[in-house]
């Protein structure tokens, strides 16, 4: 049997469909507090690397002085309310997915997602999976500092008891993919929020999460050599 593996799991933009409500809650909260309009553009920069950067950041863009923590508190409330009236939020495939890999023999699960632990368990229960599928969530409370920075995905091995070359993350943000390679893990990209030209870092890449296999996540693992067709983006050994 092939030493223990684990499959990482993003959250935003991954499992959940959340990036344009995250966007939407932001420029209300900008609007309300601040008589400022943004445009969901002006967030893709800082998406995947937390929740004060995203919002900070394009603050500081806009030569704007605003209250970090009220702003946050009034965007992670406008957030929990659009995702808990509205419907399952989860992409197609992921329950398929989680399932199929928690059925993997000697295979753990884990999410690690830079959100605050309110508005990651906010969003988690919005896409109604199988939670008990996961060994650890991980989330942004745990760590200082965020995507790219790879603290998230080593505390997430780490909590596992999972090496990190024995790990498979599951990305769709350039931050995060970033995060997963420093880390020394593999790493899926998923063209869910950025096209395929800024995944590159990825050792594969697929246009949306129902795409992803257990084969191809063995390929990755270096747990078979089976012949995978429709990938062609997976990054080839050697330099």
């Amino acid at each position: 049997m092939n030493p223990p593996a684990a499959v990482i799991f993003d959250v935003d933009g991954v499992l959940a469909d959340t990036e344009p409500i995250i966007a939407q809650a932001s420029i209300r909260m900008f609007h309300d507090l601040y008589g400022i309009t943004f445009r969901p553009e002006d967030f893709r920069p800082y998406i995947g690397t937390g929740s004060e950067p995203y919002i900070a950041g394009p603050a500081q863009q806009a030569g704007l002085t605003i209250d970090l923590p009220r702003a946050l508190e009034v965007k992670h409330r406008y957030f929990e309310e659009m995702v808990t009236q509205g419907p399952c939020i989860a992409f197609d495939g992921a329950a398929d997915l989680v399932r199929a890999c928690a059925h993997e023999p000697n295979w753990r699960l884990a999410i690690a997602t830079s959100s605050p632990e309110g508005k990651a368990m906010a969003t988690l229960r919005a896409t109604r999976l199988p939670l008990n599928c996961f060994s650890v969530i991980v989330h942004g409370d745990h760590v200082a500092r965020k995507k790219p920075y790879p603290d998230i995905y080593l505390y997430t091995a780490e909590k596992l008891g999972i090496a990190a070359d024995r790990c498979v993350v599951i990305e769709d943000s350039p931050a995060g993919i970033r995060a997963a390679k420093t880390a020394g893990m593999h790493c899926v990209g998923v063209a869910s929020t950025f096209d395929t030209a800024h995944l590159t870092e990825a050792d594969a890449v697929v246009p949306r999460l129902s795409e992803i296999t257990v084969p191809l996540l063995r390929r990755l693992l270096g747990d078979s050599t089976e012949a995978l067709r429709g990938f062609p983006r997976i990054r080839p050994e050697g330099p």
